[in-house]
């Protein structure tokens, strides 16, 4: 087994609301492997983005605040450098695309300065250096024009072609890690397909280790190599994403993986949906946080929370009944 890329061990991030303190990310721990592709699923509020974001540096401190945990990434933890030594990192060994290219890119500046800044920042490339060398990396994304397009402003572009555009940027200086938030929630089929199939592309390439965070269980399937199931800031299950569709130990697993529309010979669809909402994050429940939504809770769910149990080399989960799921999931099945 090779070195992960990066580690995160012990993860607690909060924020500091006028209705209390908001428990985000609890306890989260997980590695990355050199050239894999990491899935973070769960619904919104599950902590997924803030997870990220704290690796990167990015939460806003306050409210934010870690209260603990470390991101360790070339035998640095990322959580204790201050801003200048994360600005040599974020954008250069670790990338970021975001969820809106719209807001992330900057409506006054040209696609040339945007993209242009980083590689003479972190490359040390000239101004002319650094031009070509935007065009080419527009080129390999797939936008037509280049040389020309790179002039024009974010809102001349489609919501593709931004997202494209974000692509190019992140992979610039050829990161080890790239996380990538909902990359495509927002685009057609098509285009969605045409983004994913592009990351794989550049990541063969390059050798990018990505962490692809969605709720799209559809993306995981395509593109994903291990899947991070996540709830109410806590993951609840790990596995592989073969063994995950397969087998999905946690109840909400199996939740989300039955809420994914299915055709029926007469062409209609089925539609399911997980009972109830997610937990009130200033107020959780004793015990499991998902134990008032779960068809199979019981007392010591109530009571109890269950710590992330190995089940195999690279199978856990955090039930008490998780042996009754898998008995249901294959009579279901």
């Amino acid at each position: 087994m090779s070195e992960p890329v990066l580690q995160v061990e012990d993860l607690q991030v909060e924020f500091n609301t006028d209705h209390g303190v908001v428990r985000a990310v609890r306890n989260v721990s997980f590695d990355l492997a050199p050239g894999e592709t990491l899935g973070i699923v769960g619904e919104s509020g599950s902590g997924k983005s803030v997870t990220n974001l704290a690796i990167m540096g990015l939460l806003p401190k306050p409210p934010a605040r870690i209260e603990g945990g470390k991101a360790i990434f070339q035998g640095r933890d990322l959580l204790q450098l201050n801003r200048k030594q994360l600005s040599k990192i974020r954008g250069n060994r670790v990338a970021m695309i975001f969820q809106d290219p719209m807001t992330a890119l900057n409506p006054f500046l040209t696609v040339e300065e945007q993209m242009t800044e980083v590689t003479r920042l972190h490359l040390n490339h000239s101004r002319k250096q650094a031009r070509h060398y935007a065009i080419d990396m527009l080129e390999r994304v797939g936008i037509a024009a280049a040389d020309r397009r790179i002039d024009e402003y974010p809102h001349q572009f489609s919501g593709g072609m931004r997202q494209r555009v974000m692509i190019a940027m992140a992979l610039s200086c050829k990161p080890d890690v790239l996380i990538a938030d909902e990359p495509s929630t927002a685009l057609d089929v098509t285009i969605q397909a045409q983004i994913l199939e592009l990351m794989r592309d550049l990541q063969r390439e390059q050798g990018t280790s990505i962490i692809m965070i969605t709720h799209d269980m559809g993306v995981v399937a395509t593109i994903c190599h291990r899947v991070l199931v996540m709830y109410a800031g806590r993951i609840i299950e790990q596995a592989s994403c073969e063994d995950l569709f397969a087998t999905p130990h946690h109840p909400y697993t199996q939740g989300l993986l039955r809420s994914v529309p299915r055709w029926d010979g007469d062409g209609s669809t089925e539609l399911y949906a997980i009972d109830g909402q997610p937990p009130d994050l200033t107020n959780l429940p004793p015990g499991c946080a998902f134990n008032p939504r779960c068809r199979h809770t019981e007392s010591r769910c109530q009571t109890e929370h269950q710590q992330l149990a190995q089940l195999g080399d690279d199978r856990k989960v955090a039930c008490w009944k998780h042996d009754a799921i898998d008995a249901e999931e294959k009579s279901h099945g």
